[in-house]
């Protein structure tokens, strides 16, 4: 388990610039994407809606306006849709200014701000305030690996990596299906689910891309869990 957690906000910069360079250099953003039923053109293209969502939360945590992340569900799958099949100029031109301006949004941010909870869609919890960097953050990261453009889950920090299991494994452990397993990590690291019973084992980015995405090449167990739901 992390000991600490890193400067999110820094990393948000450095993960903001290495996807702008990767999305640069895309040549088709019509190709699939590791995303089920998505090219990479809706992935950019979610990236730049995420960004506008979470600057409505933290409009809601710092202001008091009442705003949810999304109308509703629909709305949400309609815009990414609606943008998925621009050319790359507009889609980059659309990352980089969204992108900059939840980064403004989310430097305002103060512990006074802390537990207040946010919605997804009217009426649905989805996060609380002081949570807001690292969902943007994880969405950065995570999306750039679906891309499926040459970045992987080996090339984020160790810290970073650490950070991410245990987030998951946070989440996976309000889950009452969840198995009893144990993580251990070549790096040293261990995280226990339930009893514990079943030892999976990889590298830190092969079980965050078992936990996140559901790949199994990087994780050995006997034998390997079941994940519900993963991402």
């Amino acid at each position: 388990m992390a000991s600490s957690e890193p400067d999110l906000l820094a990393l948000l910069d450095r993960h903001t610039e290495l996807l702008d360079r990767t999305v640069a250099g895309l040549d088709d953003l019509g190709a699939p994407s590791l995303c089920a039923g998505w090219t990479r053109g809706h992935v950019v293209t979610h990236l730049a809606r995420n960004a506008e969502a979470i600057g409505r939360l933290v409009r809601a945590a710092v202001d008091g306006t009442g705003d949810t992340m999304y109308a509703s569900s629909a709305d949400r799958d309609a815009e990414i849709e609606a943008g998925a099949g621009r050319d790359l100029e507009s889609q980059r031109e659309d990352l980089l200014r969204t992108a900059a301006a939840v980064r403004a949004d989310l430097g305002r941010l103060r512990p006074e701000h802390a537990g207040r909870l946010l919605e997804r869609t009217p009426g649905v919890v989805l996060v609380a305030s002081e949570d807001l960097p690292y969902m943007r953050l994880r969405e950065v990261v995570i999306h750039h690996v679906d891309l499926d453009a040459g970045f992987g889950f080996a090339d984020l920090e160790p810290e970073l990596l650490a950070l991410l299991i245990d987030r998951k494994v946070g989440l996976l452990r309000r889950d009452d299906d969840v198995p009893d397993m144990t993580l251990r990590s070549a790096e040293g690291d261990e995280w226990s689910l339930g009893a514990g019973t079943v030892e999976v084992r990889g590298s830190r980015a092969g079980l965050l891309a078992w936990l996140t995405r559901g790949h199994t090449a990087g994780v050995t167990a006997d034998p390997l869990p079941h994940l519900q739901q993963v991402g």
